[in-house]
């Protein structure tokens, strides 16, 4: 069945342009990526959502990845309720915020201390804060391609090179507060080397994405990581991984855990709220110990930690181990659809790159290798936009951006991905032949 009659999602667009900026409360949401009108979703269970008109889709969105376990999952929507009936937010402590700290710290074994907060900026925003308090520094170094939220210092393009200075992306960030950011390359080592060669001593913190998920899914050469932790180290800097996408998503420690490297600060997101808006850093208990009121680092929030957002990560977070083979099916079921994605390009003679980390992937609409900013932004766009559109009207949801990465969840099964994989195929050949 085609899903192209989205008359109300139109309508509903139209009307959110005249009280909202773009009709949506986060860019991408607005479709200018791919082109068309966004579907205004009204429900979700399992891997499906159905929009306003009707149309049903399977969600390979799953709100930007917090959705491991699919949408409305009894355990995740039971415990919410619970916590309902008890309150909303007391801007006082619970011994439910204890137990998710004490949770995340068990898994993650660079983490002793963690600090909760509301959204994935804040968590990486504060790791920034916390490693200038700690090292007494400024600068710090971001990688082009990677996003860490909308906060000042990271909204910030190359000038003449990646080994200056950056400027502002954004109208309303200062020339001085992009002064204080360094920009790189992913996955080349050198360019870092450079930067700390000609600001030795200066340099507060390297935030990365250990595995990238904002420019598409890149994947880090072998050596690149291990590489930021001996430069780090060697020049007494700070090492961030931004896991806010990949925390409990790629593996049950996070990305740090797949490529055995243990960064000194660490910020998480997404599944840790279940859904619900949430964010949170930790580190070793010698830095984190720095933040108010244990030290001077200051940092508050009213709804830090609220009752909701921690209910619904606690459910998700004891699903995920409840089960001994949860990452081991996402892994099987990621390299199926992998394939069969692959397979379709092929049969279709469409030129793509499929990168994959686990239940995370980007399909590249790219004759090469796509390792870096520059890599990417070869692919071609309108060629993405057309295959997602093919596909949203025979009823599958992805990543509205080449640059975003498309999420699996426990919910999709094989007769799922058996459906995308020929709808794929089919929307591939029609493209060949145009």
């Amino acid at each position: 069945m085609q899903n192209t009659n989205r008359q109300k999602s139109e309508t509903a667009f139209n009307r959110a342009r005249i009280s909202i900026p773009g009709g949506v409360n986060s860019p991408v949401r607005a479709f200018k990526g791919v082109g068309g009108t966004p579907a205004f979703i009204a429900s979700g269970k399992g891997c499906h959502i159905t929009d306003i008109d009707g149309n049903e889709y399977i969600d390979f969105v799953g709100s930007w990845g917090p959705l491991i376990l699919g949408n409305a999952h009894p355990a995740v929507t039971e415990a919410i309720s619970r916590t309902l009936q008890s309150g909303l937010s007391f801007g006082a402590p619970t011994e439910a915020e204890t137990e998710l700290a004490e949770l995340i710290t068990s898994l993650v074994p660079s983490v002793e201390m963690v600090r909760f907060v509301n959204s994935g900026t804040e968590a990486t925003m504060s790791a920034i804060r916390l490693a200038r308090g700690f090292t007494g520094r400024n600068l710090i170094i971001k990688f082009d391609g990677c996003y860490h939220g909308h906060a000042d210092c990271f909204l910030i393009a190359a000038g003449s090179g990646a080994a200056t200075l950056g400027v502002p992306d954004s109208p309303g960030v200062t020339p001085g507060t992009a002064g204080d950011t360094l920009l790189a390359r992913f996955n080349d080592l050198q360019s870092v080397k450079n930067l700390f060669t000609s600001h030795q001593g200066k340099i507060a913190a390297v935030i990365v994405e250990p595995v990238v998920g904002n420019m598409g899914v890149i994947l880090p050469r072998p050596e690149f990581l291990q590489g930021l932790r001996e430069l780090t180290e060697s020049d007494k800097s700070i090492l961030i991984f931004d896991e806010v996408m990949t925390g409990f998503r790629v593996a049950s420690g996070g990305a740090q855990e797949l490529y055995g490297i243990k960064p000194d600060l660490t910020t998480f997101g997404k599944i840790i709220g279940g859904g619900l808006p949430v964010g949170a850093y930790g580190g070793s208990r010698k830095i984190m110990e720095l933040i108010s009121p244990s030290g001077p680092v200051y940092q508050a929030g009213t709804l830090s930690g609220n009752p909701l957002s921690v209910s619904a990560g606690l459910a998700t977070l004891k699903q995920i181990h409840s089960k001994s083979d949860f990452y081991e099916k996402l892994e099987q079921n990621g390299a199926y659809l992998a394939e069969g994605l692959l397979e379709g390009c092929r049969a279709a003679s469409v030129k793509a790159t499929l990168n994959r980390a686990g239940s995370m992937m980007t399909l590249f609409f790219n004759s090469g290798e796509v390792t870096d900013a520059d890599s990417a932004r070869r692919s071609d766009t309108k060629l993405y936009g057309r295959f997602f559109h093919g596909m949203l009207d025979k009823g599958i949801y992805l990543a509205p951006s080449q640059f975003e990465a498309s999420f699996l969840s426990r919910a999709h099964s094989k007769e799922d991905l058996d459906k995308v994989i020929n709808a794929a195929t089919e929307v591939l050949e029609v493209e060949s032949h145009k």
